[in-house]
Parts: C-alpha cells; structure tokens; sequence
C-alpha cells in the first residue's frame, strides 16, 4: 500500500465508480438473481470501502495488501448473503463482514498460537471496545468490558494480552541519531549478571569447606526444602543437634564470603 495514493494491489481506486443507493439496490437485485456482471460491478464499486476498513489495521504486522484481499472476501460474502428486504444501507452490512474476516485471518495467522475460546473473547472485548468509542467517543475501561461479556476483570486482561503482536527484542525503542536503543537493552537477567556468577563461584567454595554432614545439611534445609526434624530423621541426629550445626555451617559460609 502506497500512503500517499490510494492504490493497493496494483488497483487505483480513485478511478472507481461512485453508486448512488438506488443503483446499489438494482445491482444488488441483479446478482441475487445470478447476474455475474451485476455482482462484479459491486465489488470494483465497493473497494474503496475495503480499503477504509482495513486502514484501521494498519498497526499490524500484516502486509495491507494481504488484508486488502482478505477484506475482498469478506465483501463478497456480504454481497451474497445481503437481504434487500431488510431496510439497511448495504455499507453498514459489508463493514462488519469485512471486519469479521480480517480479524479471524489475522487470529488464526498469529505468531503466538492461543486458544480459540480466549481469541473470541479478545475479539469479544475489542468490538465492546470499538462501540464504547463510536457511542461514547471514549475508551471503555476494562470493568466495563468485563461487566458487558459477563467475565472477569482478569479473564479480559488475558485475553486481549493474547491478541497483541509480538514485540522483537531488536525493536528501536529510542534513536538519538546515534546508535539506537533497542528492546533488548532494557531487559536483564539479574541470575546471569556477574555480580551473581561470582556470587555462586564463592557460594561452592564456601559449602566446599564444610564437613560432609554440614554440607547435607545445608543442602536439603535451603535446597531441598526440608525442615529440622525431617533432616533429624533422615540422618540419624536429633533436631537440636541438626540446629547447632546448621548455625555453624551459615557462620563458616558467611566468613567465606
């Protein structure tokens, strides 16, 4: 898609045909009849509200000509499904059909795969979301989502997480026209920084120079999770003597270090 022009897929759709209602109607009579030429007018007539549509997609990853076409299929499902003996404007049809297609291409060509049950409440909660802001002109807030789907705060917060495109850790966060700052630069793992490599380098050394039955102490109490009178029994000493020498263990530890 070019920004500055109105053309996608190689079509131009500023030389499109403008169709007054009247005219809809009588094509849209046509092609439920089996008009094939009706049918074709309608669609070249109604890409330009392809195009409108899928530009509030365009914070996607997806590339607009993909979606262009996938618009077009929700289109002509709109033209052979359209009822002309219910009073409504063809365009307030299409727009939601058109909608409904992108968002199930885009669900189901996610880069992270989610089940289906926790997409359609994402979707479920971005329609409340997309009402609350044409109605009201402002954004619901997750209560209100929650309240209007009959579901928890928590469950729409995880939902509409599961929806959202993957962040790259090369991503550019900040360019001050020098070397940019990247995703990636603002995350740490503080377990494999040096201060914690030779941390852990001093921590062996340390339980090295214990006897065996202060290291087996030491190892089962902090990690193996057991408490004093489970290492009593396990090794055969009393609890108060396991205490005494779990105390002398952590002293000679901490002078190691």
């Amino acid at each position: 898609m070019y920004y500055g022009k109105v053309e996608i897929c190689g079509l131009d759709t500023s030389k499109l045909k403008t169709l007054t209602s009247e005219e809809k109607r009588e094509l849209l009579l046509r092609a439920s009849g089996g008009d094939g030429a009706a049918r074709d007018e309608l669609i070249f007539a109604n890409l330009r509200l392809v195009l409108s549509v899928i530009q509030r997609f365009s914070g996607s990853r997806e590339n607009m000509d993909d979606l262009f076409q996938v618009g077009c299929i929700g289109l002509l499902k709109s033209i052979d499904r359209f009822d002309l003996d219910k009073e409504v404007e063809f365009s307030t049809y299409a727009v939601p059909m058109i909608i409904g297609e992108v968002r199930r291409y885009l669900r189901d060509n996610a880069s992270l795969r989610v089940s289906r049950s926790l997409r359609d409440l994402a979707y479920k909660a971005l329609t409340v979301r997309e009402e609350t802001l044409r109605h009201e002109n402002r954004e619901a807030t997750l209560d209100e989502i929650a309240k209007a789907l009959g579901v928890g705060v928590h469950e729409v917060t995880e939902a509409m997480s599961s929806v959202a495109d993957p962040v790259s850790l090369y991503e550019p966060i900040y360019n001050d026209g020098a070397d940019p700052i990247y995703v990636m630069d603002q995350i740490s793992d503080e377990s494999c920084s040096d201060e914690a490599w030779l941390e852990n380098i001093a921590l062996k050394e340390a339980l090295s120079k214990l006897t065996p039955r202060e290291r087996s102490i030491i190892e089962l109490r902090y990690y193996g999770g057991k408490t004093q009178t489970e290492i009593a029994a396990r090794i055969g000493i009393s609890q108060a003597q396991v205490s005494r020498l779990e105390k002398s263990a952590l002293s000679q530890i901490r002078k190691q270090m």
